[in-house]
C-alpha cells in the first residue's frame, strides 16, 4: 500500500521508448502507463531517434548537438524517467543506451544523477525483456539513478496481448503497470521529502 495519498503533487515523467518501430509494443506500453498513472502524474514521451551517436571526444565545454541539448534539458526538467525497452540479442537497444550515454556525461554534472527511473518492456519472446532491463539496471549503478525495484513489468508474448491498433488488453499486465506507476510516484515523493531541508 502507498505511503502517500491517491492525489499526488505534480510529478513530471519523461517517457523513453527504445524502439523505432511504427507499431512498437513498447511505445504502446508508454501510452498505457500514461493512462494508468495516478492523479497528478504526467507522462511525456521524448523521441530518441534524432540523437547522433555518442561522441566521447567532444570536450565537456563544447556545445552539444541540438538534439542532444534538447534531450538533456528534458531529463533535467523531469522528476522521473519511465523507460520502455525491447530486447535485441539479449541486450537493450543501441538507441536507448546511446541516449543514456549522452546524459551520463560529464559524470559530476549528469542530469541522471539522483533521478528516479522505472523500467518496463514488451517482447514477442518468453523473457519479456528481462535481460535488457537487467543491463539498464547495471548502468544505473554508475549513473546513480534510483531505480524502482518492484514490480517488474515484463510483457512476454506481446503479440498476443495487444490489439492490432496497439491497445494493451492483458489485464494482468495492466495491473502491474498501474502498480509500477504508483511505485514510481511514491519514490519521487520520498526523494522530495529527503531533499527538503530541516529548519531548526
Amino acid at each position: 500500500m502507498s505511503d502517500f495519498p491517491e492525489i499526488v503533487p505534480p510529478v513530471r515523467v519523461l517517457g523513453l521508448c527504445g524502439s523505432r518501430r511504427a507499431g512498437s509494443y513498447n511505445r504502446s506500453l508508454l501510452r498505457t502507463a500514461a493512462g494508468l498513472a495516478p492523479a497528478g502524474m504526467e507522462v511525456v514521451e521524448h523521441d530518441l531517434g534524432a540523437l547522433p551517436f555518442f561522441d566521447p571526444d567532444l570536450p565537456p565545454t563544447a556545445p552539444r548537438p541540438r538534439a542532444v541539448a534538447a534531450f538533456i534539458a528534458a531529463v533535467e526538467a523531469a522528476d522521473a524517467l519511465l523507460i520502455a525497452t525491447p530486447e535485441y540479442n539479449y541486450c537493450a537497444p543501441a538507441m536507448l543506451t546511446n541516449a543514456l550515454d549522452w546524459a551520463s556525461q560529464p559524470p559530476a554534472s549528469s542530469p541522471l544523477k539522483g533521478k528516479v527511473a522505472a523500467l518496463m518492456g514488451a517482447s514477442t519472446g518468453i523473457g519479456g525483456t528481462i535481460r535488457a532491463q537487467m543491463q539498464l539496471r547495471n548502468s544505473f549503478v554508475y549513473t546513480q539513478v534510483s531505480a524502482v525495484l518492484q514490480p517488474e513489468v515484463l510483457v512476454a508474448a506481446a503479440h498476443t496481448k495487444f490489439t492490432p491498433e496497439g491497445e494493451l488488453v492483458d489485464e494482468v499486465a495492466r495491473r502491474f503497470i498501474a502498480r509500477l506507476m504508483r511505485a514510481l510516484a511514491d519514490q519521487v515523493l520520498r526523494h522530495r521529502t529527503a531533499e527538503t531541508p530541516i529548519l531548526v
